[in-house]
């Protein structure tokens, strides 16, 4: 959660847009679902006492706090149903990037955003010659229309440019590091300046330090361990209307 705060602090420094928007709200209540599914009731078969001391004070205890874990269980499954009813009330992932996605930001690809439809068609063409970023049976261009906002943002702020991702669709994640995908590198470098890099992290807290922003240790473990239990992420990637322009879009390259 205190990543929420940096997020918020630093988002003028955030590249996103309404194509990242959609993927994280799109995906955000499977995600929930999926937690849920994983918070079961514990085995009390295995704290079963046995019948001549079951008067005793430990196995009444023992039942108590049986009766209190199902209490809790149900108090807590009900907060997940309100954040799942309604996301703007009850749940501060939500609320923080929703700030963010509404940031009127130089950064920002949003629906307002007078270009859209430009990086949009560039996105499409991308595409259909087989460019990266993206999977080799993508169907859609979400990651083209983000890598195209990318090095626009690039060029027009003249800074170096840190992708998050556990996707693998920008390049490689290994234990020893992440690295961006050779033809990103080199057409990144071409379109912009040989003087700026753009690197590729799968932790939020490594991009936050190079750019000078304090991260603390609790913070880096947490990630870690989110990491561990998570691991990559693959989602499938969409955009609104791309799947159906890819058609109209070809006849200008026939």
């Amino acid at each position: 959660m205190s990543y929420l705060k940096l997020i918020n602090e630093h988002r003028d420094s955030i590249i996103t847009g309404s194509q990242v928007e959609m993927e994280y709200k799109k995906n955000r209540q499977s995600v929930i679902v999926e937690s849920q599914g994983k918070f079961k009731n514990p085995d009390w078969n295995n704290l079963s006492v046995p019948a001549l001391l079951s008067e005793e004070s430990e196995a009444l205890r023992l039942q108590e706090l049986r009766k209190e874990v199902a209490s809790q269980q149900t108090a807590i499954k009900n907060k997940i149903d309100k954040i799942l009813s309604s996301p703007v009330e009850n749940d501060p992932v939500y609320k923080s990037l929703e700030s963010l996605f509404r940031n009127a930001s130089t950064y920002n690809l949003s629906r307002e955003h007078t270009e859209r439809e430009k990086y949009r068609e560039l996105a499409i063409k991308r595409f259909m010659l087989g460019y990266p970023p993206r999977k080799k049976n993508d169907t859609s261009g979400g990651d083209a229309i983000n890598w195209e906002w990318i090095v626009n943002c690039a060029k027009q702020s003249k800074k170096n440019i840190f992708i998050v991702s556990r996707d693998g669709d920008f390049g490689v994640n290994l234990k020893s590091g992440s690295f961006i995908n050779d033809w990103l590198s080199q057409e990144f470098k071409q379109r912009t300046s040989d003087n700026l890099e753009i690197l590729l992290t799968t932790r939020l807290s490594e991009a936050f330090k190079r750019i000078n922003v304090a991260v603390s240790k609790d913070m880096i473990d947490e990630e870690t361990r989110v990491l561990d239990e998570y691991g990559t992420t693959e989602f499938e990637d969409t955009e609104d209307n791309v799947t159906n322009k890819i058609f109209d879009i070809l006849k200008k390259y026939k």
